[in-house]
């Protein structure tokens, strides 16, 4: 896919068109064409057979022609196109193939003249070196970012191409000793970019470069062990040949880069190959030094072949000992330990259970295990528990619970303690040598910052194995670990409570937000209504009945001023009507005189005998005066409604930084879980909920009924 930004900013993603097939296409013409160069090359009639350096030379040629149709091949695999990378083998491979044919055909002109041939060969090994810097610093997509890499590559290319000019001009050889050189010069220069785009490679990438790198070491170790034995032993004769035979490794590798199971493995061989590297270097540094230092190079055949088996027993007994170690180690444990594993083998398995999603039931249970595995045990358990109770989480075999009371006279001190034995656990936990008296134990307390989170308890039997320092050792740092899990888990759940409250809270507050949507929603309709209703019709009718009086006064004073008296009457009505839908809004009393008036108001109105008492209540803000009223308000409409013939208590005081407020009544009371899902209760939840505060209700069927709240005072 490739993505495109438009005009407006907007990314648009189109189906890139995929290159290949046609790239296989070319480079399956490339390997063809190399091959018949090859196939020319071999066959060429000159009077010189075909070295070893040359057959070896011809056959790497196929290889990488090889690997550039499988590069090509998997060029889909990765988002940038591996098209460019696999052109760049393939090319290279027929450069290569043409110089090694060109330069056996320039083995048949005369050494004096400088013929075309040798020309040709001349410039294309130089050229072999440049296509070789170009691939290496465009690893792994063949793609070269960035200025400073084309520049390179560009001049690179200009030195390739003068150098081949300069020597065809001169008439000069060019030998495969300096092609060689040439290479590697150019191998080390891109060496520190191709690792810094190795840092940046991510995915298939990374496999490509992490296999090439496994081709590269695996061919340097092949090389220098191919080195040694030529210093030491002179073999092989043909060291040029066999040096570069190693480097099919590079080619090979890459392929199995492209390979489907075999890409992912590049890392895991890659820290395999450096091993091996290591472990050659380090053994032909001993030979070399130990043979040639100390001793003296071998002088006849015997001798070589003395030193050749030496060190070929060597290499084998090298690549062998990686495998057999662990069956080597496994098989030394038993026989020192019996059918266990080493002590300090907990302490590795419990670590890397620790990364696991395992839960801390399952991770204890298994810690015992463990436990009584590798130390030989009769039993051991894990205690756990915070204040002063510890209970057993964990015992193998299984003891079922089991709690142990730890004062806080005990407690400093069983948290300092280290691991203990029985004489120590008799004084200050006796509760754990109930039924073992007689038996080996060892208490290690676990413990994170200075509090004891729990005891790690072990049992031998009297007659077994006394524990060993490396067993208190072991317990001790077992301990450690398992403190540090106990307070992650403590974290943990503390975390996990603290993101069920968030969450609770969250949808508490969409909740309310919604209600109080559609309560205002609810309320702006309920206005519209009653002004439709009352007021609007009370003053259609006063305007109709003012154009009456004043036809009517023409004709009859006296009945005109009567119908203007009633008129009088009816405005008051109206005005009354007006105040009582303002103060069912936002009372203007509330505003003016404060919640104390605006509640008292609001009493008045009451047809129940209300009674308010305020204590030292003064003026707040108005959203905490109107809060409260309104809460008050919906609690004394509640008791009209359901206490017919009940007196009413309205109370209003400051505590502890807070306005509270209660209404009760004794009326029949209610039922509070019914109550609560009710309209009122929800609504003065969510008025008091927006300030912070909250609200309860109280009542039994026949004992009346309390309404409390509270508002926090900033």
């Amino acid at each position: 896919m490739e993505v495109i930004v438009s005009d407006t900013g907007v990314e648009i993603s189109t189906p890139r068109p995929k290159p290949e097939s046609a790239q296989l296409v070319l480079n399956g013409l490339l390997f063809v064409v190399t091959l018949a160069v090859v196939i020319i090359g071999v066959r060429a009639h000159v009077t010189e057979g075909i070295t070893a350096v040359n057959g070896v030379a011809f056959g790497l040629t196929l290889v990488w022609a090889v690997a550039g149709v499988v590069a090509a091949r998997y060029s889909d695999r990765t988002s940038t196109p591996a098209d460019l990378q696999a052109l760049l083998i393939g090319a290279d491979a027929l450069l290569a193939a043409i110089a090694l044919t060109f330069g056996r055909l320039a083995q048949g002109e005369s050494v004096h003249s400088y013929g075309a041939a040798r020309s040709i060969a001349t410039v294309t090994a130089l050229l072999v070196t440049a296509v070789s810097f170009h691939f290496l610093l465009a690893l792994p997509n063949g793609q070269l970012p960035g200025t400073g890499r084309r520049t390179a590559v560009i001049v690179v290319y200009a030195a390739a191409l003068g150098i081949g000019l300069s020597y065809v001009i001169e008439k000069d050889t060019f030998s495969l000793l300096a092609g060689g050189i040439g290479w590697s010069i150019a191998a080390l220069m891109a060496l520190l970019p191709t690792r810094l785009r190795y840092v940046s490679a991510i995915g298939h990438a990374r496999e490509r470069l992490q296999w090439f790198a496994v081709g590269t070491v695996l061919a340097s170790s092949m090389a220098l062990v191919v080195a040694v034995l030529h210093v030491l032993i002179d073999k092989p004769g043909a060291l040029g040949a066999y040096a570069a035979g190693s480097t099919v490794l590079i080619p090979i590798s890459l392929m199995a880069g492209e390979a489907r199971g075999l890409a992912p493995q590049g890392g895991r061989m890659l820290v395999r190959s450096f091993t091996v590297l290591g472990f050659v270097s380090m053994v032909s540094a001993i030979y070399l030094v130990v043979v040639l230092g100390l001793g003296h190079k071998p002088s006849n055949e015997t001798d070589r072949t003395t030193l050749g088996l030496s060190l070929l027993a060597t290499g084998i007994a090298a690549l062998a000992f990686v495998p057999a170690r662990e069956r080597f180690m496994g098989s030394a444990t038993r026989f020192v330990y019996g059918a266990r594993q080493a002590p300090d083998e907990v302490l590795r398995t419990f670590g890397s259970r620790l990364t696991r999603a395992i839960p801390m039931d399952e991770l204890l249970l298994q810690l015992a295990e463990s436990l009584r595995k590798t130390m030989g045990l009769v039993s051991a358990e894990v205690y756990t528990g915070m204040g002063e109770v510890l209970e057993r989480a964990a015992s193998v075999p299984d003891s079922g619970p089991l709690s142990l009371v730890v004062t806080s006279r005990e407690r400093p001190v069983v948290t300092r303690a280290g691991v203990s034995g029985s004489a120590w656990a008799s004084v200050w936990l006796p509760a754990l040598l109930n039924g073992r008296e007689k038996a080996q134990l060892r208490v290690a307390p676990v413990s994170h910052a200075g509090e004891l989170l729990g005891l790690v308890v072990v049992e031998r039997l009297a007659a077994d194995t006394a524990f060993s320092e490396e067993d208190d050792r072991v317990l001790t740092d077992l301990a450690r670990q398992v403190g540090l899990a106990f307070h992650n888990s403590q974290l943990d759940t503390a975390l996990q409570t603290t993101l069920d409250e968030l969450r609770k809270q969250a949808d508490a507050l969409r909740e309310s937000r919604a209600r109080i949507v559609a309560s205002g929603d609810a309320e702006r309709r309920r206005v519209e209504r009653n002004l439709h209703d009352g007021a609007q019709q009370h003053l259609v009718a006063l305007a109709v009945n003012l154009r009456l009086a004043r036809d009517i006064i023409v004709d009859d004073p006296a009945a005109g001023t009567e119908m203007l008296d009633g008129l009088a009457v009816e405005v008051q009505e109206t005005i009354q009507e007006l105040r009582e839908l303002a103060h069912g809004i936002y009372p203007p009393l509330l505003v003016d005189s404060g919640l104390v008036e605006a509640l008292r108001a609001a009493a008045n109105r009451n047809p129940l005998s209300v009674e308010v008492v305020a204590d030292g209540i003064g003026r707040y803000s108005s959203e905490t005066e109107a809060a409260v009223y309104f809460c008050c308000l919906e609690a004394l409409q509640n008791a009209a409604k359901h206490a017919v013939g009940a007196e009413v208590d309205v109370h209003l005081w400051e505590e502890s930084g807070g306005l509270l407020f209660s209404v009760s009544d004794d009326g029949p009371g209610f039922d509070v879980e019914k109550a609560q899902r009710g309209h009122g209760y929800v609504n003065m939840a969510d008025r008091l909920g927006a300030i912070g505060g909250t609200v309860r209700w109280e009542s039994e069927p026949g004992k009346g009924s309390r309404v409390t709240g509270s508002v926090p005072l900033i």
